[in-house]
């Protein structure tokens, strides 16, 4: 493994450009994953770096320099702690991390049923918390509107904790395109709307339409919904956080698809 001990170096330059900047990544079609379990995750998935790096003191523990040495990458490098700091953007360096090619925009799937219907999502955390849901219950697809935070930025990637490299992420997608290809009904939470999640039969082909965390859902999404339902909540807050409302209606559904009746005696 090469080791860089200076931060002129060209290298370390580029590497702390592309972690503080979202228009480094976009323009070089990469972006940084820190912290151990997350590339591993990576790396599990198939995946191969274009550069894996590491502090001097995590390689100092045999396993971790093992595990950088043998990941697959394109370069393997070990920096000053400094160094390493200066490129982290944790408040605690995690002491490893990867630099990865982000998927490149392919065709746009046919929605299937399950597939997430996101709008305007800003909030990197929210993001990646609903990418992490969908995953743990088996949805395949996300659709993003073009005002979304990008899904491959650094804090949306730690808040899916590997969730990414599961899923078919489609971004700039027109959200009313999707939805009018799509087979099924195009569900939608509101707080007013007359029907409870409950109430409502969610064995069939469903896609699921969630908007901005302040603003919610726009007019012209929600005029291509095709149902509303509301999330009772006998409390006393207004609204629920987008990504545990997704996370509700993605688990409502796993439970009616998987109940079972027992047969009249």
């Amino acid at each position: 493994m090469k080791a860089i001990r200076s931060r002129s170096n060209t290298t370390v330059k580029a590497l702390v450009k592309l972690a503080g900047s979202s228009r480094e990544r976009r323009r070089t079609g990469t972006t940084l994953l820190e912290g151990e379990r997350l590339v591993r995750a990576y790396g599990e998935s198939g995946g191969r770096a274009e550069t894996i790096l590491a502090s001097e003191s995590a390689c100092a523990d045999a396993a971790v320099r093992s595990f950088v040495e043998r990941f697959p990458a394109a370069s393997h490098l070990v920096l000053a702690d400094g160094i390493f700091s200066a490129i982290s953007q944790l408040a605690s360096a995690a002491g490893v991390a990867a630099v990865i090619r982000t998927p490149q925009p392919g065709p746009v799937e046919k929605p299937a049923s399950g597939c997430l219907l996101l709008e305007n999502i800003q909030d990197p955390g929210n993001l990646g918390s609903i990418l992490r849901t969908a995953v743990a219950a088996g949805t395949r697809q996300v659709f993003l509107s073009r005002e979304s935070v990008f899904a491959w930025s650094p804090k949306v990637i730690r808040a899916g904790m590997g969730a990414h490299f599961f899923l078919a992420i489609f971004e700039g997608v027109d959200l009313a395109e999707i939805a009018r290809s799509f087979g099924g009904r195009v569900i939608a939470t509101a707080p007013s709307a007359a029907a409870s999640l409950y109430d409502i039969d969610l064995k069939g082909d469903v896609a699921w339409l969630f908007g901005n965390e302040g603003a919610g859902l726009s007019a012209q999404a929600k005029g291509f919904a095709t149902t509303e339902v509301r999330i009772p909540m006998p409390g006393q807050a207004e609204s629920l956080n987008v990504a545990a409302a997704a996370a509700i209606c993605l688990f409502e559904q796993i439970r009616q698809r998987t109940s079972t009746r027992a047969a009249p005696a």
